[in-house]
Parts: C-alpha cells; structure tokens; sequence
C-alpha cells in the first residue's frame, strides 16, 4: 500500500545527528519538510522570485564573505530582507561568522534558526541532502520478508504461510541478516535506488507459526540483524503448480515495480523438499554474478546454440558442453 502523506522531520533530530552548534534557536519544536537544501547567492542581492522558505538555507564562504565585505546598514539590511521570508533554517559552514552580530539579530526579529557546523560546505550540503532524502522520502509498505544475503538485500514476497519467516530463519543460522519480518517499509531515497527497513515496534522480530513471536538479534546475536539495507532483488514464493511452466534456464527477465523503480524479481516454487534457504543464497549470488557482466543463462544459451550450429553443418565435436 503507497503512503501519499508528506513526512516531515524535527529540526532538533537534524542538529543532534550532525551535532550542530545552536546560534539562535527559537522555542517550539520547528518541523523541516522539504529535502531541498539551497545556499542563498541571488536572494542576497534582493532577487527573491522562486525562493522557496520550506528549505535549509546553507551560508559557505562565499556568502560569508561577500556579506561581511559589506558596510554595517547594507549587511544588516540584506539579511533582513532574506530572513523576513522566515527561511526552515541557516547553517552556516566552517564555523564561519557574519560580523556585527547582524545574522543573528535578523533571526530573533524573524524567528529563524541559525546554526553552525565546522564541516566543509560541500560535504555538508551532500551529507545532509542525504540525510533528508532518506528521512522524507516517498515510502510503501508491504508484506513480506526483507534479509541481507552475501551483501545483496533481498526482498521475499509470497502467500501468507507459504515459508518466508521460516526462510529468513534458516538463512539467519546460515549467518546472513535479518532486516524486517511481515512488513517492510520501503522508501524511495533516490531516482533508482529503494531502502527497506523494519517499523520500529517489529524490528528484529520474527512470527513463526506454532511457536510465536521469536526475537532474533537476543537469540542469533546483534550481527544477525541490520536496520535498513538497498532493495537490491525480490523474490516470490508461491505454491508448485503442475500445470504452470517455469523458467528453468533463467533467460527470462522479470521485474517487480515499486514506486517506480524496477527491481529483478524470482519467482520460486515452493515444494516439499526444496531447500528454500539454499535456493535464496544461490538466487543471491547469482543476482550479483549478473550485475557484475557475466550471466550465466545467456553463456549456456550460446554454447548449445553453438553445438546446434556445429550439428547442422554435420562437424562432430568431441568437446562436452561445459556448464
């Protein structure tokens, strides 16, 4: 199910996770919504057409410098005129200051945060884009299992009480990582890139049926379990179906949609018999066999192709096929 609310995040998680210095802070808890992050240039000068006050407004040091080189009127004025649009916040970088006291006047008389790290601007502004497109990012939520096999996070879908606890048990044993069991919240934190992770009341649970609710990380160890993890493939489990034919060289490609994004996805028959763990972990290095250019399908798919040729053109090979 796709969540169509606008996420918001407080401006104080921000401050304590980067550990910012509190110029001005007004009262009040101040909600920071949008992940576009902007250093002001133009709206200095008074160019304030498509200037947006929902976004952090990063000061480096050319804006440092350009406002300090002012006299104290026009610097006074000019953040004056920047602040009474009541910016989300102000960090400035380098531990940079405006002299005068001017920036931080303008923001008690408009309300508006100022903050200070001793980061590098461009490393900041990157760190803290992604850090708000994770925290406000386009989200779903759906039912299934989400584990870390061999590096690659693996999204299991299927019928509920086809085996996919009981799966992400076995591959925990087998020393991969659990990341959620029933619901996991997939966010959308770039144009190509998912994130899923576990709500936080189910993290690290797992229900297994007949025996209950099951807390992994106390019985397999912390390294047994992780918080988030890219969504990298899905795999479907559904019932074995005699009449229905599945691939069984692997040159069909399917894909799962979500939000957008197109993510390879398995469809695997659940069997009596069939080792499901076994399957994921090959499902999984296979996966990244094919992201790394070699696939093996296609290489087979070639050498009967070959072998046919050869057949045809009545030349008898003594080569076997190699797999």
């Amino acid at each position: 199910m796709e969540d169509q609310n606008v996420y918001q995040i407080k401006l104080s998680q921000i401050i304590s996770n980067f550990t910012l210095e509190k110029l001005y802070l007004p009262e009040g808890e101040i909600m920071i919504t949008s992940k576009e992050v902007f250093r002001p240039g133009l709206a200095l000068t008074g160019y304030f057409k498509l200037f947006d006050p929902l976004r952090i407004m990063v000061f480096g040091k050319v804006e440092c410098t350009w406002l300090n080189e002012l006299d104290r009127e026009t610097r006074k004025k000019r953040l004056e005129d920047l602040l009474s649009l009541k910016p989300a916040a102000v960090i400035l970088t380098r531990n940079l200051t405006i002299e005068d006291g001017c920036l931080t006047d303008a923001a008690e008389k408009y309300r508006v945060p100022v903050l200070r790290t001793p980061r590098q601007t461009s490393e900041f502004v990157a760190a803290l884009i992604s850090y708000l497109n994770n925290a406000l990012a386009q989200r779903v939520t759906r039912h299934g299992v989400f584990v870390e096999v061999y590096g690659e996070g693996m999204l299991i879908v299927g019928d509920s009480g086809i085996g996919k606890s009981e799966t992400a048990i076995e591959l925990v044993k087998r020393g991969h990582r659990l990341i959620a069991d029933d619901v996991v919240e997939i966010r959308k934190v770039s144009s190509t890139t998912l994130v899923g992770s576990a709500p936080e009341l189910l993290r690290h649970y797992v229900e297994l049926r007949g025996i209950g609710i099951v807390d992994v990380h106390r019985i397999f160890g912390m390294g047994a379990v992780k918080l988030t993890e890219k969504i990298d493939l899905a795999v479907c489990l559904e019932h074995w179906d005699t009449y229905k034919s599945y691939d069984r060289l692997g040159l069909e490609n399917e894909f799962m949609d979500i939000m957008g994004i197109q993510i390879p996805k398995y469809t695997i028959p659940v069997h009596p018999g069939r080792n499901l763990a076994i399957i994921m972990e090959i499902a999984a290095m296979n996966h990244r066999q094919k992201r790394m250019g070699y696939n093996t399908a296609v290489e087979f798919s070639e050498k009967l192709m070959e072998r046919a040729a050869e057949q045809e053109s009545g030349v008898k090979s003594s080569k076997p096929i190699e797999y």
